[in-house]
C-alpha cells in the first residue's frame, strides 16, 4: 500500500467517525419523535404509557390504540419519508440539479395518472395492483422527462412541470367521467398517513427496503458521478449503467411511497439540502443521513397535521407543502438560474 493510499484511508476513517456519531444521534432523535408521534392524537397518551404499550402490552384501550393504529402509522411515515428523501437525493445527485425532486420532475404525477387509469379499467385492485401501476407510471414519466430534458437541468425541471400539468388534466377528465374512479382517487389523491395504516402495506414497504439497500450499494459510484461524467469515466465508472440503476431506484421509491400515502411533495427536495453539509460531500453518507432525516421530517409534519386544527386533521401533504415552498424559493435564490 502506498503512502498516498494510507493517507486516504486515515482521512476516510477520521471523516467516518463523526459521521457515525451524527447518524446515531439522528436515529435517537427519530426514535424520540416516533414515540411522541404515537402519543399524539384525538386521545393523548403519555410517552411512558406508549413505551409500556410497546414493551409490555396489557390490553388496555390505550395499548390497543398504540399497537394497532398509531404504531403502524408511525412505521408508514418512516418508510414513506425514507423513500421520498432518498429518491430526492438520488435524482439531485444524478442530474446535479439542486431543484430536482420526484414530484417536481413529474414522477409522482406519472404514478397518480397510472393509478387513475388502472382504476378506470378495474385493473388497479388491491395494494399490489395499485403499487404496480404506480411504479409503471413513475417509470414512464421518468423516462420521458429524462429523454426530453437530459441536456439541461432547467429543461429537466420545466419538462417535469409540463408533464405534471398534462397528466393532471387527463386524469381529471377520467375522474369526471367515472364516479367510481373519482371515489377511489379522492381517497388516494390527498397525501396523508391517516386511514392508510389499516391497508396491507407489506409489498410496497418491502420494495422500499430493498430499494434503500440498493441505493446504499450505489453510493461509491454516485460519488464519482457527482464529480461529472468525464471524471467518472476516468475513474472507471460505468456512467450509463449507474444512471439506469438510479432511474430504476427513484421510480421504485417514489412509486411505492405514492402508492402507500398518495402524492406528498417537497420531502425529496428539502432533505438533501438539510443534510448535504453534514454529509461532508460524501454521497454514501448523504444517502445514509437522508434515510434518517426523511422519516424525522415526515413524522414532524404528521404531528403538525394532527394539532394544527382543533376540529380534525390536516393532510400531511399540506404541511410538507408549507415547509417545502420556502425551501424551493431559497434554493432558487441561492443557486440561481445560472447554476440551473
Amino acid at each position: 500500500m502506498t503512502v498516498k493510499d494510507r493517507e486516504a484511508r486515515r482521512t476516510g476513517t477520521a471523516r467516518g467517525a463523526p459521521q457515525v456519531g451524527l447518524l446515531l444521534g439522528g436515529l435517537a432523535l427519530l426514535l424520540v419523535i416516533a414515540v411522541i408521534s404515537v402519543g399524539i392524537g384525538a386521545r393523548s397518551i403519555p410517552p411512558a404509557e406508549v413505551i409500556r404499550a410497546l414493551l409490555a402490552p396489557a390490553g388496555t384501550d390505550d395499548h390497543v390504540i398504540v399497537r394497532e393504529l398509531r404504531l403502524p402509522r408511525a412505521l408508514l411515515a418512516v418508510a414513506v419519508g425514507a423513500a421520498l428523501a432518498v429518491a430526492g437525493t438520488l435524482i439531485q445527485t444524478m442530474t446535479r440539479n439542486p431543484l430536482a425532486e420526484p414530484g417536481i420532475l413529474g414522477v409522482t404525477a406519472g404514478a397518480g395518472f397510472a393509478i387513475t387509469l388502472g382504476s378506470a379499467y378495474g385493473l388497479a385492485a388491491g395494494p399490489a395492483g395499485t403499487m404496480g401501476f404506480a411504479i409503471l407510471g413513475s417509470v414512464l414519466a421518468a423516462v420521458l422527462v429524462t429523454a426530453v430534458g437530459r441536456h439541461s437541468p432547467l429543461r429537466l425541471v420545466l419538462t417535469g412541470v409540463a408533464l405534471t400539468a398534462v397528466l393532471g388534466g387527463v386524469a381529471l377528465g377520467l375522474r369526471l367521467m367515472s364516479p367510481n374512479v373519482f371515489d377511489v382517487y379522492r381517497f388516494w389523491s390527498v397525501g396523508s398517513l391517516a386511514s392508510r395504516e389499516q391497508a396491507p402495506i407489506l409489498v410496497p414497504v418491502t420494495a422500499v427496503v430493498v430499494a434503500l439497500a440498493c441505493a446504499l450499494l450505489l453510493g461509491r459510484s454516485l460519488d464519482a458521478l457527482a464529480l461529472g461524467e468525464n471524471v467518472a469515466h476516468t475513474l472507471g465508472t460505468r456512467v450509463n449503467r449507474i444512471r439506469g440503476a438510479v432511474l430504476v431506484l427513484v421510480t421504485v421509491l417514489s412509486g411505492a411511497a405514492t402508492a402507500l400515502a398518495g402524492p406528498i411533495l417537497f420531502v425529496g427536495l428539502m432533505v438533501p439540502h438539510l443534510v448535504r453539509r453534514v454529509a461532508g460531500g460524501s454521497v454514501p453518507w448523504l444517502l445514509a443521513h437522508s434515510m434518517v432525516v426523511g422519516p424525522i421530517l415526515l413524522l414532524f409534519a404528521d404531528i403538525g397535521s394532527r394539532v394544527l386544527l382543533p376540529t380534525g386533521e390536516v393532510p400531511v401533504a399540506i404541511v410538507t407543502a408549507f415547509l417545502g415552498g420556502p425551501m424551493l424559493i431559497w434554493a432558487v435564490r441561492r443557486y440561481g438560474a445560472g447554476t440551473l
